[in-house]
């Protein structure tokens, strides 16, 4: 049995096949197709069906990204990808592809991981932070991921950030949670571009903005 697992963010799909014995068969990428939860579910099974041309094996399936899986509805809640909001993209993709997929919060996948056989092996209690397009957050206890009632547990980049003063930070900055100045506007590639832009003008990527700084 081999072992695909694919992890979605807003920018790219990064995805790595595993044989039985832990070691990398392939590994591949492509760009986060996002404008309409249609296209972004065609893309996810185009990967994972070119991946099953390719390697010809069966193989179990896991998905990290970013938000959950409500416990009670079973559709993704929280996910910066807002396309995939209110969906049942498990039973969806599970459907088109004819097998099983699970899936789960990039953020408790990576403190999973470093809790199992990473830096955080030793520890009871192991805490990670995601950062890329969005900003997220997981927690591994005795090497089990915490996702609390409403499974969530650890998604920090939705916590308000404390003493936000409009008067010496700028105009409040409204988040697609609902609520304002959240650490992830801001602790993040989108928020880091976006806040350039709001100060200069300019819309650049974050890459960019470095280049620039250190050019000074």
């Amino acid at each position: 049995m081999h072992y695909l697992g694919l992890d979605i963010g807003g920018t790219k799909i990064a995805a790595v096949v595993m044989d039985a014995h832990g070691w990398e068969i392939r590994r591949y990428r492509c760009p986060t197709q996002k404008s309409t939860y249609q296209q972004f579910v065609s893309c996810v099974v185009a990967l994972i069906e070119q991946i099953r041309r390719d390697v010809q094996r069966p193989m179990l399936t896991g998905i990290a990204l970013p938000g959950s899986i409500s416990p009670l509805t079973g559709l993704i809640k929280n996910a910066n990808i807002q396309v995939i909001n209110g969906h049942a993209l498990q039973a969806d993709l599970q459907q088109l592809l004819g097998q099983p997929v699970v899936i789960a919060n990039d953020g408790n996948c990576f403190a999973l991981s470093e809790a199992c056989d990473g830096a955080g092996q030793d520890y009871d209690v192991v805490f990670g932070i995601t950062l890329g397009t969005g900003c997220g957050g997981g927690i591994a206890i005795k090497q089990r991921p915490f996702i609390g009632a409403w499974g969530n547990a650890a998604e920090c980049g939705h916590i308000t950030l404390p003493g936000y003063m409009e008067q010496e930070d700028g105009p409040s900055v409204s988040c697609y949670c609902g609520k304002h100045n959240c650490v992830e506007s801001f602790v993040s590639g989108s928020g880091f571009s976006e806040r350039y832009q709001q100060m200069t003008g300019n819309l650049l990527t974050p890459a960019a903005i470095v280049t620039l700084a250190q050019r000074g």
